[in-house]
């Protein structure tokens, strides 16, 4: 349960959202994304509330990465076809050549944007490692070209390594590509390398929200403190 949340997310910035299991940042999340309605209060991007079928335009400009990458990804569809599915289903905005030879450009251009090469377009998710396949949720997100991110705990499943590798990559796209986010993780020091500001819940309530640097050098409560002290250290890739 969310109780009493209120917060803004500049555009181009990375507000990151941190709190313990059972928190509530997933579920604010989903309701920033439009999935879970809310009972009470609004949820605005760019002035425009998000609600019912008006904003379908507007849901298309966030897209969301979340926290398993197999679960994400259909077992039984070829990359290609994952990575160029929201270009299908919505092919009248999306402004570019539907032709399956421009699917293919157009996903062979979102692969390199991550990381990978053409040669992963025919094959299936099982042939790829967790990072990989992190890396095709990445670009399917991005397919649209969406303003807005919402990253749920998207290296909790991955390796220290490989989550560090997957931590860079998304701090450069949205350097190129002028992105805001919002990333969720029960990690403070992961937080704080990639975010502008932070904020804290606990129990379905912001505790605490400020300025990175400052809210990490001088927490105000004490369960921030407790999240800082639990994983003191960032890995040494980062």
């Amino acid at each position: 349960m969310v109780r009493d949340v209120s917060l803004e997310i500049e555009r181009g910035e990375t507000l990151g959202l941190v709190g313990e299991s059972g928190s509530g940042k997933s579920t604010l999340a989903r309701m920033i994304l439009g999935l879970v309605p809310p009972t009470s209060g609004a949820i605005r991007v760019a002035g425009v509330e998000v609600a019912g079928d008006r904003t379908q335009g507007l849901r298309r400009q966030m897209q969301p990465v979340f926290q398993d990458p197999s679960a994400a990804l259909d077992p039984r569809m070829r990359v290609l076809d994952i990575v160029t599915e929201p270009l299908v289903i919505h092919r009248k905005e999306a402004g570019i050549d539907t032709s399956r030879a421009g699917l293919r450009t157009a996903a062979r251009e979102l692969l390199v944007s991550v990381g990978l090469d053409e040669t992963a377009l025919e094959r299936f998710p099982h042939e790829f490692s967790g990072g990989q396949k992190q890396r095709i949720n990445i670009a399917r997100a991005l397919a649209l070209r969406p303003q807005f991110v919402v990253l749920d705990e998207p290296v909790s499943a991955l390796d220290v390594s490989v989550g560090a590798q997957i931590i860079n990559l998304l701090r450069r796209l949205q350097q190129e590509l002028g992105l805001t986010y919002l990333f969720i993780s029960h990690s403070m020091p992961l937080v704080r390398y990639l975010s502008t500001r932070i904020a804290v819940m606990e129990h379905g309530r912001m505790v605490e929200m400020g300025e990175a640097v400052e809210l990490c050098s001088s927490p105000r409560e004490s369960y921030t403190r407790q999240l800082l002290a639990a994983t003191p250290e960032l890995p040494g890739s980062l």
